[in-house]
């Protein structure tokens, strides 16, 4: 199973799943994402996080259409609920998933 396959199982088998799409070079993902994945974590129990460093897997970048880093792609029940590129602040993510999150959930 390659890694985009592998990927494709957890968001088909898990509630909820964010896919972090970054690379070594891009200071705001550096920056952004302890603070994402803190906020996630904090608020979401049921979340799975997945990182992609494009710079090492642009096939997986190329196959989600993500062609700006930071990019997070939100994934509830097996489908993409959201998706924010380059000017995000973790509050707006937070918001934005809280109430589907919760309907989910109850």
């Amino acid at each position: 199973m390659n890694r985009i396959q592998e990927i494709e199982k957890t968001v088909k088998e898990n509630l909820a799943v964010m896919l972090y799409f970054s690379a070594p070079t891009c200071n705001v993902c550096h920056a952004l994402k302890p603070k994402l994945l803190e906020a996630i974590e904090g608020n979401f129990k049921e979340f799975k996080i997945i990182s992609v460093d494009i710079s090492l897997e642009q096939e997986i970048a190329a196959h989600y259409g993500v062609f700006a880093i930071p990019t997070v792609l939100i994934f509830l029940d097996g489908r993409e609920f959201l998706r924010k590129s380059r000017h995000m602040s973790v509050d707006e993510v937070v918001r934005e998933i809280q109430r589907p999150y919760e309907i989910m959930l109850s």
